[in-house]
Parts: structure tokens; sequence; C-alpha cells
């Protein structure tokens, strides 16, 4: 394996591109990256000079917020055959809104109301860009002047608050587990400014990183094989039984590449929007660490006995991995590849067992919280440790709103 590119904290993604003029091009190693990249695995140590373009109208948006309206929502795994699209379209339609700003239209949907009629609408952070207030279009054709009262670029989420909400409009339940891959799903926007439209297919993968050009990838996203076209962003992606289980954020229109789409997951609503209804803003945990899988030349190169876990490469300065991880000290030769040697291995978190820069990435955004303990189980020197970690808060994003994903036709 040859000498990897590390970005301190930032998880390299599956689906490598690059975003010209609403298309892509094809990644030129089918989509996986290659023998020199690093998975740098800490997703919430955004970099804090990285700037991206907007594109209102197609990438990625932030949100933090509840929905007390999905306690206990099911995932309704259905199979495309059983599920009555004519009947889901008519549950939830009604819900699903146009977000308009001065870069373009999105979509969004009823996340939560309250006895006021204040209404909270959750979509993309890409989608209202820098904007503080937005037009909101309901289904019934109403527009609504909406409030922008909190986004996260790192999650791509946002929210809006709209008052005088339609009691038609009601609230999406968002699931409180994930989504199994083959279940039934449709996704529900305005594609191309094509209002109130519904397309269908499955839960294609689960636990993906998505790219962005702002040099970090989302976290924890649901791929699917529903057609998301520019203009779905922010919609909802839900189940037959009409659940939460993403936020359409991205599809991927490369050469050999079909009907693969990415949204937020419902983990990660759950998570972010109540926060940012109630503060405006979500706080990540932060490691700082980059690795990569142990690979057979990392392994002969480390006298490793397995292939297991994710070798440590290098370290942020003065974050909580500085202290408590050994970094690699150079690089040999071995196999024929350069690799790093003389640094950990992280095989497990809190008992969580790592074997991907995916896998660690999702447990910090989704599990822990700044100033919260984890127990890192780490290789060192040919003998397994456990050794507990103080998490510190992510540095400042950058100012300015996240830009498309990086391989992905904006939606």
């Amino acid at each position: 394996m040859g000498q990897g590119r590390f970005a301190l904290g930032v998880a390299l993604l599956v689906v490598v591109g690059t975003v010209a003029a609403g298309t892509i091009a094809a990644p030129t190693n089918g989509g996986a990256p290659s023998g020199d990249q690093a998975d740098a695995v800490d997703q919430a140590a955004l970099q804090a000079n990285e700037s991206g373009p907007n594109d209102s109208d197609a990438g990625t948006a932030s949100a933090n917020g509840t929905n007390e309206s999905a306690n206990g929502a099911t995932t309704g795994g259905q199979s495309p055959e059983s599920c009555d699209y004519a009947a889901l379209y008519d549950r939830t339609i009604d819900s699903v809104v146009s977000v308009q700003t001065d870069a373009g239209i999105g979509s969004g949907f009823v996340y939560q109301t309250d006895e006021s009629g204040t209404g909270y609408v959750v979509t993309n952070a890409h989608v209202v860009g820098d904007s503080d207030e937005v037009v909101v279009q309901l289904a019934d054709g109403e527009s609504r002047t909406g409030e922008v009262v909190g986004r996260d670029e790192l999650s791509d989420l946002a929210v809006i608050r709209i008052d005088e909400t339609p009691d038609a409009a009601e609230a999406l339940p968002v699931a409180d587990e994930p989504a199994d891959p083959g279940t039934a799903v449709a996704a529900l926007g305005n594609p191309f400014g094509l209002d109130e439209t519904i397309t269908h297919g499955i839960v294609s993968g689960v636990n993906r990183s998505m790219p962005t050009t702002r040099g970090y990838a989302v976290p924890n996203v649901v791929q699917t094989d529903a057609p998301i076209s520019p203009g779905n962003s922010g919609g909802p992606l839900v189940t037959c039984d009409g659940t939460v289980v993403g936020v359409n954020t991205a599809g991927i229109a490369a050469q050999g590449a079909e009907n693969i789409g990415f949204s937020v997951s419902a983990t990660l609503i759950d998570r972010v929007v109540p926060a940012l209804i109630e503060d405006g803003e979500y706080e990540y945990a932060y490691l700082g660490v980059a690795a990569t899988p142990v690979t057979p030349p990392i392994a002969e190169a480390n006298d490793l006995n397995a292939t297991e876990g994710l070798y440590v490469v290098r370290t942020a300065e003065g974050s909580p991995a500085a202290d408590a991880l050994q970094e690699a000290g150079e690089n040999e030769t071995a196999g024929g590849f350069s690799v790093p040697v003389g640094g950990d291995v992280i095989v497990a978190i809190d008992g969580q067992p790592v074997t991907s820069g995916e896998e660690l990435s999702s447990y910090l955004v989704t599990e822990t919280s700044p100033g919260e303990n984890v127990t890192l189980t780490v290789l060192r020197d040919g003998e397994r440790q456990e050794i507990e970690v103080t998490l510190d808060e992510r540095p400042a994003p950058a100012s300015g709103p996240t830009g498309p994903p990086t391989g992905g036709l904006p939606g």
C-alpha cells in the first residue's frame, strides 16, 4: 500500500468523484478508495479553514432538532411488491414542502408542530445555504416565510420554523432504528421544480459515508436506489408506513453508476435536529485521529498477526488522540508498498469492534458527546491495551454553507 494522503479528522468516502456543472466524473477505481488513500476516520474533526461553494438545489444540509411524534416509530420493512405507494403518497405528501431561496429550490418535510400552529421543517443545510429566511411552499399551494433556526454542516441538516402550519401538514414520524437493506422506500420532493413527486426503490445499504466539497464526509448515510434528482434535496425518504428513514441529499450520476442515491440517516436526524431546534447548533465529539484499515503489507511491516482494526497514521496536534495514541513514526516498504510503521492499531471503541473508518466515525457521531470518556482497545507493540480518552468538542467549521457532495449529483 502506497503512502496515503491523510486529512486529519476527515472520513474518506466510499464514492470518489468530482462535481462539474451538475454532473460528476466517474471514479477511476470503480468508486472505492485506492490503495494509496487512507480512511481519516474521526468524522467530527472538521477542518476549520475548509471552504466550498453553495448549491442550494444540490448538495448537503444540516439540522439539529427532534420529532416528538417519532417516538416508537418503526421502519416498516415491507418489500416493494407489498408496498401500496399510492396510499403512501396520499398519507405523506401534505407534509412535504418546497424550500425556495435566492439560489434555488429544494425540498423539506414537517418534522414537528405545536398547538399554536408553529411548525418545524427539516431540510438540507446546503438547501438553505447562508439564508436566514426562506420561502416555504406547502402542498396546498400556500407559501410562508420561514426562519432558519439552525443548520449543521457535518450532517447536512437544517431546520426552518414556520407559522400557521395547516392541519393537513402533520409531522412525519422519524424511525428510531436504522432501516434494513432491502426495505421498500419512497423519495418525496420537488425534483427539477416538479412539485409533489414520489419515486420508489429500496434501501441499498446503510452506514455509508458521503463526501462533500469541503473536505469532510457526512457519516452514517443511507444508500438507496430510489431516484433522487436536483430539487429532491431535503425531502424525506420514507418507508411504506410513512416513517422517515432519511433526508434525501444527493444522487450519483457517473458513468456506470445507476440509481445510487444518499440520504442523511434517521439516526442523525434524531440526534441532531432536536439540538438545532433548541440551540441552533449541534456539538460533535472530537477524537482527532487519521487512520487506515490494516492491510497485509501494514500487518507485515508492523509484525501484526492479523489484518484487523484501524492503523493510526496521524493524530491532530492538541487533540485527545494526540495525548492517548501512538501515531506512525515513519514508513517502510512491505510487499512492494510503502506503509506506515510504529503506530497503534484501534480494534474497538467501548467494546464495539472497529474494522473500518465508517464504523469508528459513525460511533463517534451517533453515540458520543464532548466531554464523555470512551475506552479504546488498541494493539501497541504487540500487546492489547485499553486506553481511556476524554473527547473534546470538534473545532469550529469554516463560515458559510457546505458544498455539494463529491461524486454526487446535487439533489
